[in-house]
């Protein structure tokens, strides 16, 4: 097999050799950015042609935290799903959240953070207490010290700005404060 140089790498090809003459040398340009494939972006697609849940987000676009409700059994699910995991039936209906709960369990996130919250560690990741379910949401504007279990927290929606043309959204919580 004979190798090729690629038009794209900046590879020194000329086989000049070490200081001893005796060891082939080749230099690689890294380019400086990358484009990241859609498995590495912590937000997925949003749309009927990437999810089969993509009623939750456009519901969360509106403003409505929701999930899924089976018809057949009752069992209200957290994430949204398209079957139901205890009877297996596929008769489900979007149901509304809660927008305010309260901190079950926290933690929080100081390195090894995934794609687009390297900027903004350490954060506040918990399971958050709606009542009929229990999620996992970041906390914003908080830091770990000032938490305790039990606090009420309320929902936040978040625009995810990734410099293209799709339009997608998130949630998040943050602290409620001093209750009046």
């Amino acid at each position: 097999m004979t190798e090729q140089p690629d038009s794209t790498d900046s590879t020194d090809q000329s086989g000049s050799n070490d200081a001893n003459g005796s060891v082939p040398r080749t230099t690689v340009s890294i380019p400086s950015e990358i484009e990241l494939p859609d498995l590495l972006d912590f937000y997925e697609r949003q749309t009927a042609e990437h999810t089969q849940i993509h009623e939750f987000y456009e519901n969360l676009d509106e403003g409505r935290l929701t999930t899924t409700r089976c018809l057949e059994c009752g069992e209200t699910h957290y994430p949204p799903r398209i079957v139901c995991p205890e009877c297996m039936s596929d008769d489900l209906e979007y149901v509304d959240l809660p927008h305010e709960g309260e901190l079950f369990a926290f933690s929080e996130s100081r390195g090894g953070t995934p794609l687009g919250y390297h900027d903004t560690s350490p954060f506040v990741v918990a399971i958050v207490d709606l009542g009929e379910v229990k999620l996992s949401a970041r906390i914003d504007d908080a830091r770990y010290d000032d938490l305790e279990i039990g606090d009420p927290v309320s929902l936040k929606i978040v625009d995810i700005d990734d410099g293209t043309e799709r339009e997608r959204v998130f949630y998040r919580f943050e602290p409620r404060g001093e209750e009046q």
